[in-house]
């Protein structure tokens, strides 16, 4: 009895011993690239084979298929392991990205085979973008081609700094040393500058399993290390995401019940633990973790790639969106930035365009304010050069200046990955058209982080015993709409309430009197009235905003910093040939004289309103009776009543 005890004691012990050693594995990711046919999901299935992770009904269902499907002749078709679509096995082609999960007694591996035609780049840069090593193959016969160019250069943008150059199909050259060597030759002076760390060169053969799992006879004038071996052996030089500031991106505010308010998401870097105090990387409020809550119970700390709800010490105005980070180390947070984009819709990118801007759990409006330049990656006398461009082709790459309608918390993508990338979404069709890495800000002062005050805006406005709201009014030139935010005022005013009015045309005299008219100053003009704006919503006012502001993202930005349920937007819809008449500066007529260009209503747009919640009819009314229909809907929503009608306790 004491023998078998002591038997199932040691077997424990030999178990509990392989579990910890499994789990204290190191891990890589990689990626298989490179041109059409070079062999890279034959690859990806001589390593699951020669590695020996694969189960003796999943090699016999491999001969049934290679016999099917195969394109190895009589002999094993290893791609097959891999190409799981229909589709991919009737043409011999990768199509989607794939990955599969082995494991040597050394190392975890990750890998992800990735499509080598122009068309399914988009599905390439997935793979890249968690990647720690890419494999790149070239065919020995055919040496290196743009895809491989293309292909290094997207490994290089997306942060790889280890690559395996694996030239593939070296049995169909006879085992020639002297190609092997011109090959890697080649890549050597193509991949200068591009920041790999180490470019391992090995020649293989898939098919056969040349120098994959062990070195090959074949080649006896090559002295350096199998695949497998290098896989296991390279040393990762980048932070592990543990070592990385903390990142916490809210997905959800989690209120299950009245007594529990939680923010839950997954971390994206970094660790946290009990009782480490924490920032709102935009708004600058900050607490101290309570609890970290887990589906299977509490942790004291929690690292990135953990899903975890954060329970705060003190009750924060924190949303979807936010970013939780250490006061330390916050990220940087900005509305103009510049990113690279991989872009792959069939339409080209242009300038001027508006799209959703989605990051980890946040989602923007965005407008490409300019293309900087285009990434030449065909030109091999030139390598990489930035070229001007108006437009961006699909599947090419290139630098461009965004506008955000709302502030990103962000790290440049060289530093944290995670939160340093986004996607574009077309805002009709959904589709996404980009991918994007950040470069860094365009804000000059672009490390400078918000100061949470102890005295809160509704502080503010319970003092002054009003709900502060942004009345938004807009119209072409000579709407009246400027007319009609005084007469509003004046009776707000005796009303009792705490308001100021922000006209275009006064605040062009001082705060903006360094701006002009083109596009981007007159983006810029109504950002920095709205920033106003809000500051005046902070201290507790009522304010009036008189503004032509032709473009909806210029007045949506409004919108977002005063928040919806605070926005008013008033539509003083006046006809052209009206405004045109009264024409009360003479601005009109220096425009049909063409001495004012891009003016708005005559060769410049103005977009009209699709849903106001105020749609005036300027011709049919007089100031006084328009401002009747204003303080109607205001008393409506009760915004002519104090604080005190409202039940607040003062």
């Amino acid at each position: 009895m004491t023998d078998s005890i002591t038997r199932a004691d040691h077997s424990d012990a030999v178990i509990t011993d392989y579990l910890e050693a499994q789990e204290h594995k190191s891990h890589l990711r990689f990626l298989t690239c490179g041109s059409v046919d070079d062999g890279k999901s034959t690859l990806i299935g001589r390593l699951l084979y020669d590695a020996k992770t694969l189960f003796e009904d999943q090699i016999s269902q491999l001969h049934q298929d290679s016999r099917n499907h195969g394109t190895a002749g009589d002999d094993i078709d290893f791609a097959l392991l891999v190409d799981g679509l229909e589709a991919e096995r009737e043409q011999g082609i990768t199509i989607d990205v794939a990955y599969r999960f082995f494991a040597t007694p050394k190392r975890r591996f990750i890998v992800a085979d990735t499509p080598g035609h122009l068309q399914y780049t988009r599905n390439m840069v997935t793979g890249a973008s968690t990647a720690d090593l890419a494999i790149v193959l070239v065919d020995a016969r055919k040496g290196l081609l743009e895809q491989t160019r293309r292909h290094s250069f997207i490994a290089s943008l997306l942060g790889i700094r280890h690559i395996v150059l694996a030239v593939n199909k070296i049995d169909l050259t006879g085992y020639d040393e002297t190609v092997f060597n011109r090959i890697v030759q080649d890549y050597q002076v193509f991949a200068q500058g591009l920041g790999f760390s180490t470019v391992q060169a090995i020649p293989v053969s898939a098919r056969f399993g040349d120098n994959i799992r062990t070195f090959s006879e074949n080649m006896p004038w090559y002295q350096g290390p199998s695949l497998l071996e290098w896989l296991e052996t390279v040393a990762m030089d980048s932070k592990a995401d543990t070592e990385q500031d903390f990142r916490f991106p809210v997905q959800y505010v989690s209120r299950p019940h009245a007594d529990f308010r939680g923010f839950a998401g997954t971390i994206a870097s970094g660790q946290v633990s009990v009782g480490d105090e924490i920032t709102v990387a935009r708004s600058g409020v900050s607490s101290a973790i309570r609890y970290i809550v887990t589906a299977d119970g509490e942790l004291e700390t929690a690292h990135a790639g953990q899903a975890v709800t954060l329970v705060l010490e003190d009750e924060r105005d924190i949303s979807r969106g936010d970013m939780l980070t250490h006061p330390q180390s916050r990220p940087q947070v900005s509305d103009r930035l510049a990113a690279k984009l991989v872009w792959f819709a069939p339409e080209p990118l242009r300038a001027g365009r508006q799209y959703w801007l989605r990051s980890q759990t946040d989602q923007v409006s965005v407008t490409v304010n300019t293309l900087n330049y285009r990434i030449d990656i065909e030109n091999t006398e030139k390598q990489f050069a930035q070229e001007p461009a108006d437009q961006l082709q699909m599947n090419e790459i290139g630098q461009v200046a965004l506008q955000l309608s709302a502030p990103l918390a962000f790290d440049p993508y060289g530093q944290n990955r995670a939160t340093g990338s986004f996607i574009l979404i077309d805002r009709l069709t959904n589709a996404t058209v980009a991918a994007g890495l950040i470069d860094h800000s365009l804000r000059k002062a672009s490390h400078i982080h918000v100061q949470a005050a102890k005295v809160t805006p509704a502080e503010r406005a319970e003092q002054k015993y009003q709900k502060p709201t942004l009345l938004w009014f807009t119209g072409l030139s000579g709407s009246g709409k400027s007319a009609l935010a005084t007469v509003l005022e004046q009776r707000l005013h005796l009303a009792g309430k705490h308001t100021f009015i922000l006209d275009g045309d006064n605040l062009r005299h001082g705060l903006n009197s360094d701006l002009g008219f083109s596009a981007e100053e007159r983006s810029e003009n109504i950002r920095r009235i709205a920033e106003t704006s809000r500051l005046m919503l902070d201290a507790g006012l009522i304010v009036l905003v008189s503004v032509i502001a032709p473009l909806a993202q210029d007045r949506a930005l409004g919108r977002h910093l005063a928040g919806e349920h605070d926005f008013v937007e008033i539509f003083v819809d006046t006809p052209l040939e009206l405004c045109e008449a009264r024409d009360v500066k003479g601005l009109y007529a220096k425009a049909r004289a063409g001495e004012i260009r891009d003016f708005t209503g005559i060769d410049a747009p103005y977009e009209r309103p699709e849903a106001p919640e105020l749609h005036l009819r300027g011709q049919t009314g007089s100031v006084d009776d328009l401002a009747d229909e204003i303080e109607k809907y205001l008393n409506q929503r009760g915004l002519m009543h104090s604080l005190v009608d409202e039940g607040w306790s003062i």
